[in-house]
Protein backbone atom coordinates (compact mmCIF):
# COMPACT_ATOMS: atom_id res chain seq x y z
CA UNK A 1 0.00 0.00 0.00
CA UNK A 2 0.99 3.16 -0.89
CA UNK A 3 1.09 6.21 1.19
CA UNK A 4 -0.73 9.53 0.44
CA UNK A 5 0.85 12.61 1.81
CA UNK A 6 -2.67 14.17 1.71
CA UNK A 7 -3.15 12.11 5.26
CA UNK A 8 0.38 11.29 6.52
CA UNK A 9 0.93 14.83 6.91
CA UNK A 10 -2.37 16.88 6.23
CA UNK A 11 -3.96 14.76 8.73
CA UNK A 12 -2.26 15.18 12.26
CA UNK A 13 -2.73 18.73 11.48
CA UNK A 14 -6.51 18.34 10.43
CA UNK A 15 -7.43 16.30 13.34
CA UNK A 16 -5.06 18.83 15.95
CA UNK A 17 -7.09 21.22 14.85
CA UNK A 18 -9.99 19.65 15.26
CA UNK A 19 -9.32 18.08 18.86
CA UNK A 20 -8.92 21.59 20.06
CA UNK A 21 -12.64 22.36 18.32
CA UNK A 22 -13.68 19.05 20.84
CA UNK A 23 -12.41 20.57 23.31
CA UNK A 24 -14.32 24.11 22.63
CA UNK A 25 -17.54 21.47 23.52
CA UNK A 26 -16.16 20.32 26.96
CA UNK A 27 -15.73 21.32 30.38
CA UNK A 28 -14.05 19.21 33.71
CA UNK A 29 -17.60 18.58 34.51
CA UNK A 30 -17.96 16.25 31.76
CA UNK A 31 -15.21 14.23 32.43
CA UNK A 32 -15.96 14.37 36.84
CA UNK A 33 -19.26 13.17 35.45
CA UNK A 34 -17.91 9.81 33.78
CA UNK A 35 -15.55 9.50 36.58
CA UNK A 36 -18.68 9.23 39.29
CA UNK A 37 -20.37 6.29 37.30
CA UNK A 38 -17.43 4.65 35.05
CA UNK A 39 -19.73 2.06 33.90
CA UNK A 40 -18.94 3.49 30.22
CA UNK A 41 -15.64 3.47 30.46
CA UNK A 42 -15.39 0.22 31.75
CA UNK A 43 -17.59 -1.81 29.56
CA UNK A 44 -15.98 -0.07 26.57
CA UNK A 45 -12.46 -1.07 27.37
CA UNK A 46 -13.18 -4.52 27.68
CA UNK A 47 -15.25 -4.51 24.59
CA UNK A 48 -12.16 -2.99 22.93
CA UNK A 49 -9.73 -5.39 24.81
CA UNK A 50 -11.27 -8.58 24.76
CA UNK A 51 -14.83 -8.76 22.18
CA UNK A 52 -13.40 -7.31 19.87
CA UNK A 53 -10.30 -9.69 19.28
CA UNK A 54 -12.57 -12.17 19.74
CA UNK A 55 -15.15 -11.52 17.57
CA UNK A 56 -12.58 -11.31 14.71
CA UNK A 57 -11.37 -15.02 15.48
CA UNK A 58 -14.65 -16.02 15.24
CA UNK A 59 -15.24 -14.23 11.81
CA UNK A 60 -12.04 -15.41 10.43
CA UNK A 61 -12.68 -19.09 11.22
CA UNK A 62 -16.26 -18.90 9.95
CA UNK A 63 -15.25 -17.51 6.64
CA UNK A 64 -12.36 -19.40 6.40
CA UNK A 65 -10.16 -16.72 5.58
CA UNK A 66 -6.56 -17.28 4.66
CA UNK A 67 -4.07 -17.05 7.22
CA UNK A 68 -2.48 -13.34 6.83
CA UNK A 69 -5.84 -11.79 6.38
CA UNK A 70 -7.21 -13.76 9.02
CA UNK A 71 -4.37 -12.31 10.80
CA UNK A 72 -4.67 -8.89 10.26
CA UNK A 73 -8.35 -8.98 10.49
CA UNK A 74 -7.39 -9.66 14.53
CA UNK A 75 -5.02 -7.06 14.39
CA UNK A 76 -7.40 -4.23 13.44
CA UNK A 77 -9.92 -5.60 15.68
CA UNK A 78 -7.57 -5.40 18.59
CA UNK A 79 -6.52 -1.64 17.48
CA UNK A 80 -8.07 1.18 19.70
CA UNK A 81 -10.24 3.83 18.02
CA UNK A 82 -7.74 6.83 18.14
CA UNK A 83 -8.79 10.52 16.99
CA UNK A 84 -11.28 9.56 14.28
CA UNK A 85 -13.52 7.89 16.53
CA UNK A 86 -13.32 11.30 18.76
CA UNK A 87 -14.78 13.42 15.65
CA UNK A 88 -17.46 10.84 15.13
CA UNK A 89 -18.15 10.70 18.47
CA UNK A 90 -18.45 14.79 18.25
CA UNK A 91 -20.12 14.59 14.99
CA UNK A 92 -22.61 12.29 16.35
CA UNK A 93 -23.74 14.29 19.41
CA UNK A 94 -22.47 11.50 21.43
CA UNK A 95 -20.72 11.48 24.80
CA UNK A 96 -17.50 13.71 23.37
CA UNK A 97 -15.75 12.97 26.91
CA UNK A 98 -16.74 9.45 27.29
CA UNK A 99 -15.09 8.81 23.83
CA UNK A 100 -11.63 10.34 24.81
CA UNK A 101 -11.75 8.71 28.12
CA UNK A 102 -11.85 5.66 25.97
CA UNK A 103 -9.13 6.81 23.44
CA UNK A 104 -6.96 7.67 26.16
CA UNK A 105 -7.68 4.01 28.01
CA UNK A 106 -7.65 1.80 25.02
CA UNK A 107 -4.77 3.04 23.38
CA UNK A 108 -2.30 2.98 26.53
CA UNK A 109 -4.00 -0.88 27.05
CA UNK A 110 -3.19 -1.71 22.76
CA UNK A 111 0.67 -1.42 24.24
CA UNK A 112 0.20 -4.79 25.58
CA UNK A 113 -3.19 -6.68 24.43
CA UNK A 114 -2.71 -5.97 20.84
CA UNK A 115 0.88 -7.91 20.86
CA UNK A 116 -1.19 -10.63 22.78
CA UNK A 117 -3.87 -10.80 20.61
CA UNK A 118 -1.67 -10.69 17.44
CA UNK A 119 0.91 -13.28 18.91
CA UNK A 120 -2.14 -15.24 19.39
CA UNK A 121 -3.28 -15.11 15.83
CA UNK A 122 0.19 -16.27 15.12
CA UNK A 123 0.01 -19.56 16.72
CA UNK A 124 -3.21 -20.03 15.41
CA UNK A 125 -1.92 -19.44 11.81
CA UNK A 126 1.53 -20.23 11.60
CA UNK A 127 2.00 -20.11 7.98
CA UNK A 128 1.06 -16.62 8.36
CA UNK A 129 4.32 -15.45 9.90
CA UNK A 130 6.95 -16.09 12.67
CA UNK A 131 7.56 -12.52 13.46
CA UNK A 132 6.52 -11.71 17.25
CA UNK A 133 4.74 -8.30 17.69
CA UNK A 134 5.72 -5.01 19.49
CA UNK A 135 3.69 -2.09 19.59
CA UNK A 136 5.90 1.39 19.31
CA UNK A 137 5.05 2.79 22.78
CA UNK A 138 7.08 5.92 22.32
CA UNK A 139 5.31 6.74 19.23
CA UNK A 140 1.80 5.50 20.58
CA UNK A 141 2.44 7.77 23.89
CA UNK A 142 3.81 10.75 22.10
CA UNK A 143 0.26 10.42 19.40
CA UNK A 144 -2.08 10.27 22.64
CA UNK A 145 -0.30 13.24 24.10
CA UNK A 146 0.24 15.55 21.26
CA UNK A 147 -2.83 14.78 18.85
CA UNK A 148 -5.34 14.01 21.30
CA UNK A 149 -4.68 15.24 24.85
CA UNK A 150 -2.89 18.44 24.81
CA UNK A 151 -5.32 20.11 22.24
CA UNK A 152 -8.57 19.25 23.98
CA UNK A 153 -6.85 20.98 26.64
CA UNK A 154 -6.38 23.58 24.81
CA UNK A 155 -9.92 23.69 23.44
CA UNK A 156 -11.14 23.62 26.93
CA UNK A 157 -8.78 26.74 28.75
CA UNK A 158 -10.32 28.68 25.38
CA UNK A 159 -13.59 27.46 26.67
CA UNK A 160 -13.26 28.76 29.83
CA UNK A 161 -12.16 32.14 29.47
CA UNK A 162 -13.49 33.09 26.27
CA UNK A 163 -17.45 31.33 25.94
CA UNK A 164 -18.66 33.17 23.37
CA UNK A 165 -15.34 32.75 21.15
CA UNK A 166 -15.63 29.28 21.70
CA UNK A 167 -19.24 29.06 21.13
CA UNK A 168 -18.57 30.47 17.24
CA UNK A 169 -15.49 28.59 17.26
CA UNK A 170 -17.07 25.38 17.66
CA UNK A 171 -19.67 25.47 14.72
CA UNK A 172 -16.69 25.87 12.46
CA UNK A 173 -15.31 23.04 13.65
CA UNK A 174 -18.15 20.95 13.75
CA UNK A 175 -18.13 22.12 9.36
CA UNK A 176 -14.23 21.36 9.45
CA UNK A 177 -14.38 17.99 10.62
CA UNK A 178 -17.45 16.75 8.22
CA UNK A 179 -14.81 18.11 5.12
CA UNK A 180 -12.11 16.02 7.11
CA UNK A 181 -14.34 12.54 7.00
CA UNK A 182 -15.00 13.58 3.33
CA UNK A 183 -11.31 13.69 2.83
CA UNK A 184 -10.56 10.50 4.81
CA UNK A 185 -12.69 8.53 2.69
CA UNK A 186 -11.07 9.92 -0.89
CA UNK A 187 -7.79 9.90 0.89
CA UNK A 188 -8.07 6.33 1.75
CA UNK A 189 -9.16 4.98 -1.35
CA UNK A 190 -6.73 6.71 -3.42
CA UNK A 191 -3.99 5.11 -0.91
CA UNK A 192 -5.24 1.62 -1.98
CA UNK A 193 -4.96 2.54 -5.86
CA UNK A 194 -5.80 0.25 -8.53
CA UNK A 195 -5.46 -2.88 -5.76
CA UNK A 196 -8.74 -1.72 -4.12
CA UNK A 197 -11.39 -4.02 -5.83
CA UNK A 198 -8.91 -6.85 -5.52
CA UNK A 199 -8.56 -5.72 -1.49
CA UNK A 200 -12.50 -5.17 -0.91
CA UNK A 201 -13.28 -8.94 -2.83
CA UNK A 202 -10.47 -10.31 -0.34
CA UNK A 203 -11.30 -8.58 3.05
CA UNK A 204 -14.66 -6.99 2.28
CA UNK A 205 -17.13 -9.53 3.85
CA UNK A 206 -14.94 -10.03 7.12
CA UNK A 207 -14.01 -6.43 7.39
CA UNK A 208 -18.14 -5.43 7.44
CA UNK A 209 -18.78 -7.66 9.54
CA UNK A 210 -16.79 -6.74 12.22
CA UNK A 211 -17.30 -3.26 11.80
CA UNK A 212 -21.03 -3.73 12.45
CA UNK A 213 -20.38 -6.28 15.04
CA UNK A 214 -18.41 -3.96 16.94
CA UNK A 215 -20.68 -1.21 16.33
CA UNK A 216 -23.78 -3.36 17.54
CA UNK A 217 -22.00 -4.73 20.33
CA UNK A 218 -20.85 -1.40 22.05
CA UNK A 219 -24.18 0.04 21.52
CA UNK A 220 -26.08 -2.73 22.50
CA UNK A 221 -23.36 -3.55 25.63
CA UNK A 222 -23.86 -0.04 27.02
CA UNK A 223 -27.72 -0.10 26.37
CA UNK A 224 -28.36 -2.99 28.26
CA UNK A 225 -26.37 -1.33 31.26
CA UNK A 226 -29.14 1.49 31.44
CA UNK A 227 -26.44 3.76 30.38
CA UNK A 228 -28.38 7.27 28.34
CA UNK A 229 -28.74 6.77 24.53
CA UNK A 230 -25.60 9.54 24.13
CA UNK A 231 -22.90 7.07 26.09
CA UNK A 232 -24.19 3.68 24.24
CA UNK A 233 -23.81 5.37 20.84
CA UNK A 234 -20.40 6.04 21.79
CA UNK A 235 -19.51 2.60 23.11
CA UNK A 236 -20.87 1.94 19.73
CA UNK A 237 -18.58 4.38 17.78
CA UNK A 238 -15.53 3.39 19.95
CA UNK A 239 -16.09 -0.31 19.14
CA UNK A 240 -16.54 -0.01 15.47
CA UNK A 241 -13.86 2.89 14.72
CA UNK A 242 -10.39 1.93 14.57
CA UNK A 243 -7.30 3.25 13.91
CA UNK A 244 -6.41 1.35 10.67
CA UNK A 245 -3.10 3.35 10.55
CA UNK A 246 -1.71 1.47 13.86
CA UNK A 247 -3.39 -1.77 12.06
CA UNK A 248 -0.97 -1.04 8.67
CA UNK A 249 1.98 0.27 10.74
CA UNK A 250 1.83 -3.24 12.82
CA UNK A 251 1.76 -5.38 9.47
CA UNK A 252 4.30 -3.64 6.84
CA UNK A 253 6.46 -2.09 9.52
CA UNK A 254 6.51 -4.53 12.13
CA UNK A 255 5.81 -7.98 10.63
CA UNK A 256 6.80 -6.87 7.08
CA UNK A 257 3.88 -8.84 5.33
CA UNK A 258 1.50 -6.63 3.12
CA UNK A 259 -1.07 -8.52 2.96
CA UNK A 260 -1.92 -8.94 6.04
CA UNK A 261 -2.44 -4.94 6.21
CA UNK A 262 -5.23 -5.77 3.70
CA UNK A 263 -7.85 -5.71 6.58
CA UNK A 264 -6.85 -2.93 8.32
CA UNK A 265 -6.49 -1.03 4.94
CA UNK A 266 -10.20 -1.75 3.62
CA UNK A 267 -11.46 -1.39 7.10
CA UNK A 268 -10.47 1.97 7.89
CA UNK A 269 -11.83 2.72 4.27
CA UNK A 270 -15.10 0.70 4.75
CA UNK A 271 -16.09 2.00 8.57
CA UNK A 272 -16.11 5.59 6.97
CA UNK A 273 -19.94 4.24 5.60
CA UNK A 274 -21.02 3.07 8.67
CA UNK A 275 -19.42 6.17 10.39
CA UNK A 276 -21.92 8.58 8.42
CA UNK A 277 -24.70 6.47 9.34
CA UNK A 278 -23.96 7.18 12.74
CA UNK A 279 -23.56 10.85 12.76
CA UNK A 280 -26.81 10.96 10.75
CA UNK A 281 -28.62 8.96 13.09
CA UNK A 282 -27.24 10.32 16.35
CA UNK A 283 -27.88 13.83 15.55
CA UNK A 284 -31.39 12.95 14.48
CA UNK A 285 -31.74 11.60 17.62
CA UNK A 286 -30.52 14.67 19.95
CA UNK A 287 -31.14 16.99 17.21
CA UNK A 288 -30.47 19.79 19.61
CA UNK A 289 -28.15 18.73 22.42
CA UNK A 290 -24.26 20.23 22.78
CA UNK A 291 -21.74 17.44 22.71
CA UNK A 292 -19.64 16.65 25.59
CA UNK A 293 -22.84 17.92 27.37
CA UNK A 294 -25.18 16.07 30.11
CA UNK A 295 -27.92 13.99 27.60
CA UNK A 296 -31.52 15.57 28.29
CA UNK A 297 -33.24 12.50 29.80
CA UNK A 298 -29.84 12.53 32.68
CA UNK A 299 -30.81 16.79 33.38
CA UNK A 300 -34.22 15.48 33.66
CA UNK A 301 -33.66 13.37 36.36
CA UNK A 302 -31.65 15.55 37.81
Amino acid sequence: MQGNPLIDLGLPIALFLIMIGIGLSLTSRDFVREAKDPRGALLGSIGQIVLMPALAFLIALALSLPPAIAVGLVIIAACPGGTTSNLIAYLARANVALSIVLTVLASLATIVTLPIAANLALKWQPAASDVPIEVPVLRTIALLIGIVLAPVVIGMVIRARWPERAAALEKAVSLFGGLVLAVLIVGIAASLGDQLWGFLKAAGPATILLNVGGLALGFGMLTLARLPFATALTGGIEMGIKNATLGILIAVNVIGIDEMAVPSGIYGLLMYASAVAVVLYGRKRTPVSTPGSPEPEKVAES
